[in-house]
């Protein structure tokens, strides 16, 4: 018994993580910017 529930729990634990980083994948990756001052002379 305990066999069969721990490959169920390891079944929905990958079918989780699968999900999340398919999920992961679509996101639009937001790169930082810097703030620079308008004028470099100060």
């Amino acid at each position: 018994m305990a066999d069969g529930y721990l490959e169920k729990h390891q079944e929905d634990y990958e079918a989780r993580k699968a999900d999340y980083l398919r999920r992961k994948r679509h996101l639009p990756r937001l790169k930082p910017r810097l703030q620079r001052p308008e004028d470099e002379s100060l």
